[in-house]
């Protein structure tokens, strides 16, 4: 049986002069607003491209520590951000591509192992299969 989440988003007037809000069904976001200028011009205020990366970073950073354990090991500190480029295309505004920077240690494990579980855990992620349409890189700091 699939689980199912839900976020719903309300919006009213045009895009430069309109206004919405997004919310989440857990209510962690309640009507938070957003709009032309907290997408494009860096007004307070939330963005898709910034929950797409949030959740990508939550996903993958999940998924890092499944396989880790499933290696044997128990992360100490994992902590991933994960960058959304959002480019103007001749067609319009596209996703060029994600990055996820992971810092992170884990006691009893290598560096080279480390990247090992992380390049996995990028390409196993539920949130990566999703974005797969668009280039996502993954750099690792260890230690």
């Amino acid at each position: 049986m699939a689980i199912v989440k839900k976020g719903s988003a309300h919006w009213s007037g045009g895009l430069k002069d309109g206004k919405g809000e997004v919310s989440t069904e857990s209510g962690v976001l309640d009507k938070q607003p957003y709009g032309f200028r907290t997408r494009f011009e860096g007004q307070p205020g939330t963005n898709p491209e910034e929950l797409i990366g949030a959740a990508h970073a939550a996903c993958f950073t999940m998924a890092l520590s499944l396989m880790l354990e499933e290696a044997g090991f128990k992360a100490d500190s994992l902590e991933t951000t994960a960058s959304v480029s959002l480019d103007k295309k001749d067609d319009g505004f596209a996703i060029t591509g994600i990055e996820l920077a992971l810092s992170g240690t884990v006691s009893g494990m290598d560096e080279a192992k480390f990247k090992e579980i992380a390049d996995k855990a990028k390409a196993g992620c539920p949130v990566s299969k999703a974005l797969s349409a668009v280039p996502i890189s993954l750099t690792t700091t260890f230690g």
